[in-house]
């Protein structure tokens, strides 16, 4: 199988290492990767700042770059979830532009959900020392279904310590622009979040949603607190962060 590799926006610009890992992990899982060149934003932003109109322009050229590919996969759920749930949306009003949309999403999956789900894997060999707590993003979760997926995953990684802390499904305050428009609420929401990690005595934060991992790990870094917030594609590559948190 070859996998068409989609780069959301943060990946690119904050943490690429997280779209290497991604690409490691699919080529151990056995398939053809490769980097459309031309990618851009899916448009979530735009969209989810009311603005319609402006998102489907957006929304075309997406859907003309990647739908030569047999699948697309992606380290984040909510831009996988803009593709698959809100690009047919955009074009209610658009009958050919809708169908080329629904095929496309038919075809967008998120790392974990493509690994488990599509190809049938829950062992990649992964080792990661460590006691560890999973967070379930709303998109990852709410939007796409996928909660087992990444623990199933994490169920085999070496020497990784998975334990269940209270809440994991809890919002962590980001939800896009609602962070820097109610930076007050945000920040007492990624606060409640991050009590429940500090409890369950955890070393790493894992996730498999980069803006999630963003926002709380810049809490954990800004308040000195010994949680590392990893995404679950470098767990599963075994690229282990030794310093630091995720965090912009």
């Amino acid at each position: 199988m070859k996998v068409a590799l989609f780069i959301p926006c943060l990946v690119e610009q904050f943490h690429p290492e997280v779209g290497i890992a991604t690409a490691k992990v699919l080529t151990r899982a056995g398939v053809e990767v490769y980097y459309p060149k031309g990618q851009t934003c899916c448009g979530q932003p735009v969209y989810k700042s009311g603005l319609r109109k402006k998102t489907i322009p957006i929304a075309k050229h997406f859907i003309r770059l990647f739908e030569s590919a047999e699948a697309i996969v992606a380290p984040s759920g909510s831009c996988v979830s803009m593709v698959r749930n809100e690009f047919p949306v955009l074009f209610d009003n658009d009958p050919g532009w809708k169908q080329r949309a629904v095929e496309l999403g038919a075809r967008v999956y998120e790392l974990t959900e493509f690994l488990v789900k599509a190809l049938q894997i829950d062992d990649l060999g992964a080792h990661w020392p460590g006691r560890a707590v999973y967070h379930d993003s709303c998109q990852v979760m709410r939007a796409l279904g996928v909660c087992e997926e990444p623990r199933k995953l994490l169920a085999h990684v070496k020497e990784l310590e998975l334990v269940e802390m209270d809440r994991p499904d809890l919002c962590c305050g980001f939800g896009g622009p609602f962070s820097f428009k109610f930076p007050e609420i945000s920040e007492a929401m990624v606060g409640e979040k991050v009590s429940y990690v500090l409890v369950s005595k955890a070393e790493y934060l894992i996730g498999a949603e980069i803006s999630c991992l963003m926002n709380m790990g810049g809490y954990l870094q800004k308040h000195g607190y010994p949680v590392k917030a990893v995404h679950i594609a470098e767990v599963l590559a075994n690229r282990k962060k030794r310093k630091g948190c995720l965090a912009p």
